[in-house]
């Protein structure tokens, strides 16, 4: 085990803030919401730099670099003994293993499609500010990456109706609980969270947010709930719109 003492120096690198959420990748939304969960002060470096392995978000703590956000976290759980799911049952845990895979491994390819590939590319341009390039080089490397998964082989309709039948299980499992777990926030729902809050402020237009604003509604009470409890500088932690005229 390393040896940290009382505090830690742990920074994250991540892509610059996003306009509605603060980050457009959910994984970096993940990564900092578990650190403000386990009240672990952290500092954030934007930039493009990439991991080793190619991937943003990784993170450094007293120099050591971790790459990839679900190793940083269980990185942090071992070394400094944290357990946020501390209170849940085995039985839960893999329950709540399920659901953060099937969000991180299969509704999240969805959600780049659409944003990419076909619903979301104005609001890149015109909102977020990515160059045409850059969206057009994106968006062929997320559809390389996601037939090589498997899901990018299948048509628009086929991928918004696996989308729906994602969310539809988290919904009827969430319930009317606040927590996936109940009263008490675990683990993976900062991962939860992560992905549904790219779906709920930044995949506008397209069904991923209609199902989770109005479809499914108690997953857009959750991400409200999560923002309220863990993000209460979240203002300061967006862009806000390109298109947000500056108030007078």
């Amino acid at each position: 085990m390393l040896c940290f003492g009382n505090r830690p120096t742990i920074v994250i690198h991540q892509f610059g803030r996003g306009p509605r959420a603060p980050s457009l990748s959910p994984f970096v939304v993940k990564l900092e919401t578990y650190m403000r969960m386990a009240k672990l002060e952290y500092t954030s470096e934007f930039g493009m730099k990439m991991s080793s392995k190619g991937k943003i978000p990784w993170m450094t703590c007293n120099g050591k670099v971790v790459a990839d956000s679900q190793l940083c976290i269980d990185f942090l759980n071992k070394e400094m003994g944290i357990d946020l799911s501390a209170h849940l049952t085995p039985e839960e845990r893999a329950i709540a293993r399920a659901f953060q895979k099937m969000v991180e491994e299969n509704s999240y390819w969805v959600m780049a499609l659409t944003r990419f590939v076909f619903d979301n590319k104005e609001f890149l341009g015109k909102v977020v500010g990515l160059p045409k390039i850059f969206i057009w080089i994106a968006g062929i490397k997320i559809k390389t990456m996601s037939c090589g998964q498997g899901i990018g082989r299948h048509s628009y309709k086929e991928l918004i109706d696996i989308l729906e039948g994602d969310l539809r299980a988290l919904s009827v499992f969430l319930g009317d609980k606040r927590f996936l777990f109940g009263d008490r926030p675990c683990e993976a729902d900062a991962a939860i969270f992560g992905q549904l809050s790219q779906f709920r402020w930044h995949n506008p237009g397209a069904p991923g947010e209609k199902f989770v604003t109005e479809t499914f509604s108690n997953l857009r009470d959750y991400c409200e709930r999560m923002k309220t409890m863990f993000w209460p500088d979240w203002d300061e932690c967006i862009t806000h719109d390109r298109t947000t005229k500056p108030s007078k």
